[in-house]
């Protein structure tokens, strides 16, 4: 990492969502950053509850989750009815996709999941010996309404009967954002991004005139794929964090800001 900075009081766009916003923007703001929230998506819980409270109590092998929104929506669903609680987790091998997952698995008393020590996504984790060797094996995928297949694809690929617990849904917010426009041009100078999608809702969220201003603020995202589709959709600099975390996102804040600031 590059080590701590101060932003001068420059404003840093936080749009990833409310509840996994709070450590993000206490960093900004320890770093003299003006964090400013604006989550691009909303968590919900799922319309579909009961068939993925029966998937959840399912006996598997295996389980997969993808987010903490998962570990915190699938505990919610099995906590709700009070019949037999969150016991199928606590009797099921668990996985995480980084480390942010895992801490959401311990925290909530389950046992330690299985994680990748780099790498924080489907293809890390898939690299793992115990998702390698699947054949035959039940393994259960707890996650939100769509998103990539990969991770079910490539174990059904290996042998294994590999389904999806979509226990938590995505949505855009309503919100005028014209009408924050004013305060944001005369505030902001970096935003952050932590998914392809937290960044596609902002820019649709955007007026189109707007849209060569935001490409021209620099960009701080969580990983290379991050980056590729945010170069693809115009912004002109992005930095990756240095790692899968919130202070790794503040690492590449200041890279972005130490780069600004060189004659």
């Amino acid at each position: 990492m590059s080590g701590p900075c101060r932003l001068n009081g420059r404003g840093v766009l936080v749009t990833r969502p409310a509840a996994q916003a709070e450590a993000l923007c206490r960093l900004v703001a320890e770093l003299d950053g003006e964090p400013i929230l604006f989550p691009t998506v909303e968590i919900l819980p799922t319309l579909e509850a009961e068939a993925a409270r029966a998937q959840l109590r399912q006996p598997w092998d295996l389980m997969v989750f993808v987010s903490r929104n998962a570990v915190e929506h699938a505990l919610a669903l099995l906590g709700d009815t009070g019949v037999g609680g969150v016991e199928p987790l606590a009797r099921t091998p668990l996985a995480a996709v980084g480390k942010a997952t895992a801490a959401a698995i311990r925290a909530a008393g389950l046992p330690s999941p299985l994680v990748p020590a780099t790498g924080f996504d489907s293809e890390a984790l898939l690299q793992l010996p115990e998702l390698t060797a699947v054949a035959g094996r039940r393994v259960l995928i707890v996650r939100g309404d769509g998103g990539r297949p990969l991770l079910r694809d490539t174990l059904l690929q290996r042998g294994a009967e590999a389904a999806f617990a979509e226990v938590y849904r995505r949505v855009p917010p309503q919100v005028d954002v014209g009408a924050l426009l004013p305060d944001w041009e005369s505030t902001l100078g970096y935003v952050t991004a932590t998914s392809d999608e937290v960044l596609a809702n902002l820019m649709g969220l955007l007026p189109p005139a707007a849209h060569p201003w935001m490409f021209g603020l620099p960009l701080a995202v969580l990983s290379e794929r991050n980056a590729q589709t945010a170069l693809g959709m115009g912004f002109r600099t992005v930095a990756v964090a240095s790692e899968a975390s919130d202070p790794g996102l503040c690492d590449a804040l200041c890279r972005l800001h130490l780069a600004r600031m060189r004659p």
